[in-house]
C-alpha cells in the first residue's frame, strides 16, 4: 500500500480542498460542528452560509451548552435535517469537551460510526479511516462491490488506511470522491487510484443505485389570525421538532378563506399544503406573532412559504 498511499498524497498536495476552513484548525469543537453540518449537507451550503455564522454566534462548546435551543434552531434555518442542531445542542448541555476514542464519541446524540471516525482522525489524529459516502464509492469501484456491504466496506477502509499520515489521506480520499469519482462521469484517467481499480472498466456498476420513489403527502394549514398576528405553535413531534409552524388541520374550519398552495420536497417526500385563511374573534391559542416577529422565529422552509402566501394575499386584497 505504500506506492498507493504516495500517489494519494501527492495528488492531494497538488489537487485537494486544503483551504477548507475546518481543515485548517486544530479546534475539536469546530471540527465537530463541521462534520454535523456536512451530513447530508454539501460543503458549498454550510461554506457559504452556515460554518462561519454559528462558530461566531457560538464559538465554544460551552457557550453553544449556554444558549436557549430557539437560538440555535434559528441559526440552523434552512439547513434541514434539525435534529442534527438538537443533538449538538444536547452534547453541548452534557459536556464540557468532546471524548477522544471513537466509542465515547458513538454515546453522544446523533454521531454514528463514520461521524466517530472523522472527528478521531481529524480533530485528534487518530490512524483511523472514515467512509463517508464519497469514500463509500470509491471502495465499491476498487472492489467492484454492486451493493455496498458495511462490514466488508469497514474492512477495507482499515486495510487501506495510511497511518502515518491520517488526516491528509482521508482528506484526499474524500477530495477523489468528490471531484474525480463521481457518481456519473468519473474521471478515471486523472484518478490516483486507477491503477488498482477493479471498477474502472464499468465504474457506474458500482454501487449499483436503487431508483427511489418519492411519495407525496398533502395537509391543510390553517392560519388564525387575531389582531393582524398569526398563531404559531412550537412543533413536539419527530419531524421538524422545536421549530414554529402552523396548525395543520383534518378538516379546516367552516368560515376559513381558502387562499392558496405551497409546495416543498423534503428528502424523502414532496409536501403540498393548501393553506386556510381564519379570521379569530378572541384569542384561541397560545402564541400569536406579526409576520416580522416570525422572522425572528425558527422556522421551516415551507412554513416560510405559507407567510409569503399570506402577505402576498392581504397585498392583493
Amino acid at each position: 500500500m505504500k506506492k498507493t498511499h504516495e500517489k494519494i498524497l501527492k495528488w492531494y498536495k497538488t489537487h485537494g480542498r486544503k483551504d477548507l476552513p475546518w481543515r485548517n484548525t486544530t479546534d475539536p469543537y469546530s471540527i465537530y460542528l463541521s462534520e454535523v453540518m456536512l451530513q447530508q449537507t454539501q460543503v458549498k451550503t454550510v461554506l457559504e452560509r452556515y460554518y462561519f455564522p454559528f462558530l461566531k454566534k457560538f464559538p465554544t462548546l460551552k457557550a453553544l451548552g449556554e444558549a436557549p435551543l430557539d437560538d440555535v434552531l434559528k441559526l440552523w434555518e434552512g439547513l434541514g435535517y434539525y435534529n442534527r442542531a438538537k443533538n449538538l445542542h444536547k452534547t453541548a448541555v452534557s459536556i464540557e469537551k468532546l471524548p477522544e476514542t471513537i466509542e465515547a464519541l458513538m454515546v453522544l446524540p446523533g454521531i454514528g460510526k463514520n461521524t466517530a471516525h472523522a472527528i478521531a482522525v481529524f480533530a485528534f489524529r487518530q490512524p483511523v479511516p472514515v467512509m463517508e459516502a464519497n469514500v463509500k464509492r470509491i471502495l465499491c469501484r476498487l472492489h467492484r462491490f454492486s451493493v455496498p456491504d458495511e462490514k466488508k466496506l469497514w474492512h477495507h477502509a482499515y486495510a487501506m488506511v495510511d497511518k502515518e499520515q491520517p488526516f491528509d489521506y482521508n482528506q484526499a480520499m474524500m477530495d477523489i470522491g468528490a471531484t474525480l469519482c463521481l457518481p456519473k462521469n468519473p474521471k478515471c484517467d486523472l484518478c490516483p487510484l486507477k491503477n488498482i481499480c477493479k471498477g474502472r472498466e464499468t465504474p457506474e456498476h458500482y454501487p449499483i443505485k436503487k431508483k427511489r420513489n418519492v411519495p407525496a403527502r398533502e395537509q391543510n394549514i390553517v392560519i388564525r389570525l387575531y389582531a393582524e398576528k398569526l398563531s404559531l405553535c412550537q412543533r413536539s413531534g419527530k419531524f421538524l421538532h422545536g421549530l414554529w409552524g402552523f396548525e395543520k388541520s383534518d378538516i379546516p374550519p367552516c368560515a376559513a378563506e381558502y387562499i392558496g398552495e405551497v409546495s416543498h420536497t423534503y428528502t424523502h417526500f414532496k409536501l403540498k399544503c393548501k393553506v386556510y385563511l381564519y379570521f379569530e374573534s378572541a384569542p384561541g391559542q397560545e402564541h400569536y406573532f406579526t409576520p416580522e416577529e416570525i422572522k425572528n422565529l425558527a422556522v421551516s422552509k415551507v412554513d416560510e412559504k405559507i407567510v409569503k402566501l399570506y402577505l402576498d394575499t392581504i397585498q392583493d386584497n
